[in-house]
């Protein structure tokens, strides 16, 4: 699904990720760790190529990105869904109408897809919130639509950012669940997070791998997380 053959990223004459190896098979879960400002955001804004690599390479499905124009980054963006961390919302859109939003960019007649919108409110414990304006809504409600705008295209790669960084440990876990049963699904799953506790609660029920960044190098961490 998504590979980075050593990959490197370099800011403002500084080297933020160097020598990255990684490969994301079909149906992978894989969680991303290392402490504040190690480069997870820069890494993951690679693999959804909103980052080209200054160094090395990285494909999307077979394709490397930096031989792709710019339709074609954004056709292989809507196989990708993005939960990011600060999960922005339209704020005079319902939860909803913000959930549908890929669709009507994309060219969907978004009426079509109603029936398909509320089941996957009712999946995300929404449904009774749909009409909801997103300030409304709780920060663990927030990034459980987060989620549901991610998926609403059925994307083959989910990537999400500390998805839980601002909610309480039973959200938390919810949430957690939800992207234990898209993987089921078949789903390519890469979270950043620092959560340790969070990463071990979900590796007891899957096969999840763990990645941590140290020395802006990518490492595999050892079975003792």
């Amino acid at each position: 699904m998504i590979e980075l053959a050593s990959a490197a990223f370099t800011y403002g004459g500084g080297d933020i990720l160097t020598d990255l190896n990684l490969s994301l098979p079909p149906g992978s879960f894989h969680f991303l760790t290392g402490p504040s400002g190690s480069g997870k955001t820069t890494l993951l804004r690679l693999c959804y190529m909103e980052l080209l690599p200054t160094k090395g390479r990285v494909r999307v499905f077979k394709n490397d990105v930096a031989a792709m124009d710019r339709d074609q980054v954004a056709l292989t963006r809507r196989r990708i869904g993005v939960v990011h961390q600060d999960c922005k919302f339209l704020d005079h859109l319902s939860v909803a109408e913000n959930i549908a939003l890929p669709l009507g960019v994309s060219g969907q007649n978004v009426t079509a897809q109603a029936s398909n919108l509320i089941e996957l409110l009712a999946w995300v414990g929404l449904e009774h919130h749909a009409d909801a304006l997103p300030q409304q809504l709780s920060g663990g409600e927030r990034q459980r639509a987060a989620l549901a705008r991610a998926v609403i295209m059925s994307p083959d790669v989910i990537i999400a950012d500390e998805p839980t960084g601002n909610i309480d440990w039973e959200m938390a876990i919810r949430l957690m669940q939800l992207l234990v049963e898209l993987n089921r699904m078949g789903k390519t799953i890469l979270i950043a997070t620092h959560d340790l506790n969070l990463i071990r609660n979900v590796k007891a029920k899957t096969s999840a791998r763990v990645l941590r960044l140290h020395n802006r190098h990518l490492q595999l961490a050892g079975a003792d997380l």
